[in-house]
């Protein structure tokens, strides 16, 4: 049961919400920032994407069971029942909220809740089952970590920086959800979620997914110039990988079918981990 209870927090996406939490935590405290106030965002903000995964769970029971990549998730397999689950998630994000408004700020804690509403509410049962542009307004929800990582060192998200690193993850977001969506195409299909492959077809999808990694270009050039505390190591590292993004991109548009898919979709990963782990060098040598 407790290894139920641990996969509805969905700890593989956990990971990669808290690298881009560290990136917001070292660029606001140009340097190093406070071991307690790294822990807290990083017990907080997982509890609160752990919560809002287990809610993601008990609303999307229903289509996980139709689908394969879906079909041993807790809920569809019986290690966990309905209620528990939800009640579990509500839980987890209670004390996610105490926890960053005792130990850091109220502001770090109303971010990391407006991120759970957003991906239960907006995302899961507004958008997902009715618009192919489910990802592209929903992955605002994924882009509020490094928020909260900024929030919880300064107190406040006037300067211009943290909504840059949001603009990162957001449209970093489609080109990334997208490869995965070739790859499970028929899952969605016959799920009947209206994911852009599905509604457009594969090549128009591939073209979309080219499309926003150029987008990624122009924002990376644009946050060199407007973030202050990104500078060189930054600017050659972000540049340096949208450009190799670009090129996988280019080869899934230009070959045929979806077999550059996978290898698309796990270079995404790598890309946004090492983009935010060249923020955090940036950021610890101001």
């Amino acid at each position: 049961m407790i290894n139920g209870y641990i996969a509805l927090t969905k700890p593989r996406i956990i990971s990669l919400l808290l690298v881009t939490a560290l990136g917001g935590l070292f660029l606001a405290s140009e340097g190093f920032p406070s071991p307690i106030t790294t822990l807290v965002v990083l017990v907080g903000g997982s509890l609160a994407a752990g919560g809002a995964n287990a809610i993601n769970h008990f609303l999307d029971r229903d289509i996980d069971k139709k689908m394969s990549r879906t079909s041993q998730r807790p809920l569809v397999s019986g290690q966990v029942t309905p209620i528990p689950a939800l009640l579990f998630g509500i839980f987890l994000n209670i004390v996610a909220f105490a926890l960053l408004w005792q130990m850091a700020n109220l502001l770090s804690a109303f971010l990391a809740l407006i991120a759970t509403l957003f991906y239960v509410f907006v995302y899961t049962i507004g958008l997902k089952r009715t618009t192919p542009q489910n990802i592209v307004i929903g992955g605002a929800a994924g882009a509020i970590p490094p928020m909260v990582g900024w929030a919880a060192v300064t107190g406040n998200i006037l300067d211009p920086s943290p909504f840059l690193l949001f603009a990162i993850i957001f449209f970093w977001t489609p080109p990334h959800f997208w490869a995965l969506s070739l790859i499970l195409k028929d899952d969605y299909e016959q799920a009947g979620i209206p994911m852009l492959p599905v509604v457009a077809g594969v090549h128009s999808t591939k073209k979309q997914i080219f499309a926003y990694t150029w987008i990624l270009l122009v924002l990376m050039i644009g946050t060199v110039l407007l973030a202050p505390g990104l500078g060189v190591i930054y600017g050659v590292t972000s540049i340096s990988l949208t450009i190799i993004f670009i090129g996988f991109t280019w080869k899934l548009l230009k070959q045929d079918g979806i077999g550059f898919a996978k290898a698309t979709y796990m270079f995404s990963l790598a890309y946004l981990a090492l983009l935010f782990l060249a923020i955090m060098v940036e950021g610890s040598f101001q």
